[in-house]
């Protein structure tokens, strides 16, 4: 059927269009990534938690529309565009979506929730079931856009009293299957996901908030005080390796697991809203947090963090590993002892944390993270070759 992608057995690759719009993500994550450098305290923290949910919510939609529609398609492909463009307006007013950009930030989020989901419902009306499926997901983002576009017009002070409620309307849509009255829960989807797809570009997304990591840490020792000093070198490669292991962790066993899982699953639809759509968030968390961290070392790698600095330095891989162990266990229905034992590291790393420099802290974490990859990639290679795998 026109505008749909096709269902013929084989994988769906990801297009042009899609890497297109992601690259407006890019700025997005840097953008909260910032508001933690530029000031840490509790306020900024929440803030930044709370619009990541938004971000990811407005990426993540985005991909099961592009799981089911064709981006070949001519109007798919202006309807993704069009939607590129409101989420370069979000990203824009994000450091000031709780003050001056408060009504910018609601117009393009929500322009971007209804607008993608009316585009959906329209091209789809009366002529394939999935149409029922954007009209219910246009319902719910056009109660939720109200509450943000009146949330919008009031004081920074007052704006979470509409915003908060609005988002609980988001996250809580897809657990209820988008009730609404007189129809119910959406009992079916009118085209189920392709399971490679959906995992290939979440994974696509950890992609984009590494090297986003990697271009913040490079940034981050280009303007250090003192210069390119053989210290500040020695962080910038610090901060790399940590954001290699996280690299190694994430696409491993359990990745190539997960992909095949999705791919053959009887319930794709039920653990990509679950496993992709939900628990995906801390791993992005934590690789924001370990970004923030970075930049803290690469910045002065001599001083000592205090306190709040120290936390977020070390919360970022235990938050990211944390995500990976409730992703996995979603996907693929076990634990990872090995990865429990490392957060327990990292954990009790937070007594000496103030004690130590900065550099001395990042090789610590590095140390985990590089120490935790082997020790998982050794037997997997053991079993690699008992197969005659490379």
């Amino acid at each position: 059927m026109a505008h749909l992608r096709s269902r013929d057995g084989d994988a769906q690759e990801t297009t042009t269009v899609e890497l297109f719009f992601d690259l407006v993500y890019v700025l997005a994550i840097t953008q909260l990534s910032h508001l933690l450098i530029t000031r840490l305290d509790w306020t900024s923290l929440w803030h930044m938690a709370f619009l990541l949910l938004i971000v990811w919510w407005a990426w993540i939609y985005t991909t099961w529309m592009v799981n089911w529609l064709d981006p070949e398609s001519t109007p798919v492909r202006l309807l993704l565009v069009a939607v590129a463009l409101a989420s370069l307006l979000m990203s824009a007013a994000l450091p000031e979506a709780f003050a001056r950009h408060g009504f910018l930030f609601a117009c393009a989020y929500v322009g971007l929730q209804v607008g993608r989901n009316l585009g959906g419902a329209l091209l789809l009306r009366g002529r394939h079931p999935l149409g029922s499926t954007f009209a219910r997901l246009l319902a719910w983002s056009a109660v939720a856009g109200v509450l943000w576009l009146a949330g919008g017009l009031l004081g920074g002070g007052q704006r979470i009293l509409l915003w908060a409620p609005a988002l609980i309307i988001e996250l809580t849509a897809p657990l209820v299957w988008y009730w609404v009255p007189r129809g119910g829960r959406l009992t079916h989807v009118g085209q189920s996901v392709e399971g490679s797809h959906f995992a290939e570009r979440c994974q696509g997304f950890i992609i984009i908030a590494l090297g986003e990591s990697i271009v913040l840490t490079g940034a981050g020792a280009g303007a250090a005080r003192a210069g390119l000093t053989a210290s500040v070198v020695a962080a910038l490669a610090t901060a790399f390796v940590q954001t290699a292991a996280l690299w190694w962790l994430y696409f491993g066993e359990a990745a190539v697991h997960s992909r095949q899982q999705m791919r053959d699953s009887e319930d794709a639809v039920a653990l990509a809203r679950d496993a992709y759509t939900y628990l995906h968030l801390p791993i992005v968390a934590g690789i924001i947090l370990s970004a923030v961290g970075a930049d803290y070392l690469a910045a002065d790698p001599g001083q000592t963090l205090d306190g709040a600095h120290a936390a977020i330095t070390l919360a970022g891989p235990i938050v990211y590993l944390t995500g990976e162990l409730l992703f996995r266990y979603r996907m693929i229905a076990t634990s990872n002892p090995k990865r429990v034992a490392a957060i327990g590291v990292l954990l009790v790393m937070g007594v000496i944390a103030t004690h130590v420099s900065a550099i001395v802290l990042g090789l610590l974490i590095a140390g985990v993270l590089t120490a935790l990859s082997i020790w998982e990639y050794e037997p997997l290679r053991t079993r690699r070759r008992e197969a005659g795998a490379p």
